[in-house]
């Protein structure tokens, strides 16, 4: 499964990277209310959490939903900006102000986004004008529980009221917190954007993607971006741009905005941010080698020292094809390596990529 964005007479020039302030607030939010995500994260989110005014706390209890097991749209509101050409601001204030911009149907609807599974991809009738989708999204609303029904009533009945509630809510956070943890990332941010920016100078856009994570692809044929993620979607660049977006806190997490009607952008975690994780195709193959009894067992004598095919015939009794095939499926998968010792190659396990595939498929599966 995959997100894909056609980009198809996309020139150079309309590709920018930029940091966005209120993208990493969400961030911060994030990891905040899932630490368990973050296991980098977790002493910096026990002292935050320790230090935060109840007040403030229990209003972003309120909300969390926008952040915790999903990313809402509100904290991309210049990909929503008429034109597809708007980027992120350089400072929270002015992200607000973007935010500001959007219609209320725009800022309901990416409310609702993942609470109220809209469909998000096509063109849909607003909630605040079809009775049966408002009824709906409060019964939806509902089943996620009573704090989640009264903020969707409340955005419902007077979205300018709950936008100004974010907008102070915000405030409130950077004041708190975040003004501390954008200073020490913003640097960050901006030298990967900056490498980034030269890297796609310099050697094109299929470079500057790969570099942004594994997850990333180009289809320069089919101009046709490719994100692997655990949904199917689809967006198009058309006459606007694309926008990548660096991230210092939010690895392992990959993000594609394809909402219908605005800008594609891809969040992603900044070098430095995030070490190099599997595919799921690859993780996926990873542990389908895995469940073969035979080649488990092959595994276990591999893990202690390397062996050769005919070593491992004789140990368990099969033919030397048998196992070629077996090695085979686990050098595909990335598991075993060889080293060729004058006639014969000799196979051992890869320790350092077994051992990270608890990790990995936590990382796979929240990508």
């Amino acid at each position: 499964m995959s997100v894909t964005i056609d980009i198809t007479g996309l020139p150079p020039d309309r590709v920018s990277v930029v940091p966005s302030p209120l993208a990493e607030l969400g961030m911060a939010l994030h990891a905040l209310s899932e630490p368990g995500h973050h296991p980098g994260l977790q002493g910096w989110a026990t002292a935050v959490s320790s230090r935060l005014d109840p007040c403030l706390a229990d209003r972003l209890y309120e909300a969390e939903f926008l952040w915790r097991t999903t990313f809402s749209d509100v904290f991309a509101p210049f990909a929503g900006i008429p034109g597809g050409h708007a980027l992120p601001g350089a400072t929270l204030a002015e992200e607000l102000d973007q935010l500001d911009k959007l219609t209320d149907d725009q800022f309901v609807t990416a409310a609702l986004e993942f609470t109220c599974q809209l469909r998000y991809d096509s063109q849909q009738p607003s909630p605040l004008e079809d009775p049966d989708l408002r009824r709906r999204s409060l019964e939806l609303a509902a089943a996620r529980g009573a704090v989640q029904e009264r903020f969707t009533r409340r955005l419902l009945e007077d979205p300018p009221a709950v936008r100004a509630w974010f907008r102070e809510l915000m405030l409130d956070c950077e004041e708190a917190f975040f003004a501390d943890v954008w200073a020490r990332v913003q640097p960050q941010l901006a030298a990967d954007a900056r490498h980034k920016t030269e890297l796609l100078r310099r050697k094109g856009l299929a470079e500057a993607l790969s570099s942004l994570s594994g997850a990333v692809s180009l289809d320069q044929e089919a101009a046709l971006i490719t994100v692997d993620k655990l949904l199917v979607g689809h967006t198009a660049t058309g006459d606007g741009g694309l926008v990548l977006v660096p991230t210092s806190l939010g690895w392992p997490h990959v993000m594609v905005l394809h909402r219908y009607g605005w800008q594609p952008a891809i969040t992603y975690p900044a070098s430095g941010a995030r070490p190099q994780t599997p595919s799921v195709e690859q993780l996926t193959r990873r542990l389908e080698a895995l469940a073969h009894p035979v080649r488990m067992q092959l595994c276990r004598h591999l893990a202690r020292s390397a062996h050769t095919t005919g070593e491992l015939a004789d140990a368990h009794g099969m033919s030397a094809p048998e196992i070629s095939r077996h090695l085979a499926v686990l050098k595909k998968a990335g598991l075993i390596t060889g080293c060729r010792r004058g006639r014969y190659v000799q196979h051992q396990l890869d320790l350092a990529a077994v051992a990270r595939l608890g990790s990995d498929f936590i990382e796979g599966v929240l990508r």
